[in-house]
């Protein structure tokens, strides 16, 4: 499911940076059940800056199962995403487009109970916006803190980056070892993770 485009639409095969939401771009804390507790982790705005000056796409692939598990209704996740817009636009910052997974095969609400593709580490959400926004999904890159993100990045060829913000570290210490999947760069955070692509970038012959 997408849930907006910029307005500007694509404009030819280019690289963009897939981001997850929680953990990477807000805190960790479980189901965001209420609009009070979506909190932009540090330096994520200016971070989010940098990319669009830079002409990069920000694009936000997110797994929201909690609106399958009837935890919260879709007005809420509507609201926090309108929040997140807000606290972006704050410091002059934007994500060009937000696709989310609202699927489960357990889901309580009926009309979410799917064996979906877009549910990550399946590649569905990515194949999307690639097409919607005609972007090159081997020259991206896909920030996140589960292998969950991770190993769906690596299934489209983007390069992976793995933050130790929200489950991160614990992931990086008790999953990633035994993991196939590696990623490409360890970030402490999303500022970091952003230093690293833009200095990658720079270097990069296409």
């Amino acid at each position: 499911m997408v849930t907006e485009l910029n307005a500007h639409g694509p404009i030819g095969p280019r690289p963009a940076v897939f981001l997850d939401r929680d953990g990477t771009i807000n805190e960790q804390m479980g189901y965001i059940n209420h609009i009070s507790r979506f909190q932009l982790l540090p330096g994520v705005g200016r971070a989010i800056r940098r990319l669009n000056r830079q002409g990069l796409p920000v694009v936000v692939v997110t797994n929201q199962s909690g609106l399958a598990r009837g935890y919260f209704p879709a007005s809420l996740l509507e609201a926090v995403h309108e929040k997140m817009h807000r606290d972006l636009a704050m410091v002059g910052a934007h994500i060009d487009a937000l696709y989310l997974c609202p699927h489960h095969p357990e889901a309580k609400e009926p009309a979410y109970r799917l064996d979906c593709n877009c549910r990550k580490p399946k590649t569905g959400l990515l194949e999307q916006a690639a097409r919607e926004l005609v972007l090159d999904l081997q020259h991206s890159y896909v920030i996140g803190d589960r292998w969950s993100d991770l190993r769906c990045g690596s299934r489209v060829g983007a390069t992976t980056i793995l933050v130790l913000t929200g489950y991160g570290r614990g992931d990086a210490c008790y999953i990633g070892p035994g993991q196939s999947v590696q990623p490409g760069f360890v970030a402490e955070d999303l500022p970091e993770a952003v230093e690293w692509i833009l200095d990658h970038e720079s270097t990069r012959c296409f």
